[in-house]
């Protein structure tokens, strides 16, 4: 067997013209149970977390009165009108007044479009990031400004909620996983 990857940018169709079109067999970094492909046993577990510069208030909490007051970035996921769970969970809070949404997908033809959110973080432009973790990380490492990352909470927010998730691998439904 030889091994190949294809890159495609994730976004709406994602599945439907890689793994389903036949372009690929396996699909890293998909959330475990997601109704549209057959999954793996989960291999690691992360979740939404704060980013703020170092040296500012540290934030661990959806209910911190001070985010009232803060520039908040949020991701946003599509055009759909489709919250992430951390706006969706500052929403149920009355927290909207100062919030900043960037694209998880962004504009490729720029650099990084993922980056944007903690870039304003590091730039002064907000003040907090709600930013899905391994993202987080991987782009506050690279920042010059000292960046804290620090989980959110609470970890499932309300009934229905979840900030943390189980990741799988992804495979068309008729494979086995």
């Amino acid at each position: 067997a030889k091994l190949t990857y294809t890159w495609w940018a994730q976004r709406r169709g994602f599945v439907r013209n890689t793994l389903k079109a036949g372009l690929c067999d396996l699909v890293p970094g998909t959330p475990a149970n997601l109704e549209m492909l057959r999954t793996t046993t989960p291999y690691y577990r992360s979740s939404y977390v704060f980013v703020t510069r170092q040296h500012s208030p540290d934030v661990t909490s959806f209910n911190d009165p001070r985010l009232r007051d803060l520039r908040i970035g949020v991701q946003l996921i599509g055009d759909d009108g489709a919250n992430s769970p951390p706006a969706q969970a500052l929403g149920r809070r009355g927290i909207v007044g100062h919030l900043i949404g960037y694209p998880v997908y962004g504009d490729y033809s720029a650099p990084n479009p993922p980056a944007r959110i903690v870039d304003a973080v590091a730039s002064g432009e907000i003040d907090v990031a709600v930013v899905w973790g391994p993202l987080a990380g991987y782009f506050a490492q690279k920042q010059r400004v000292p960046l804290r990352i620090t989980p959110v909470t609470p970890r499932i927010d309300g009934p229905q909620l979840p900030m943390i998730y189980d990741i799988s691998m992804g495979v068309r439904r008729e494979d086995d996983a």
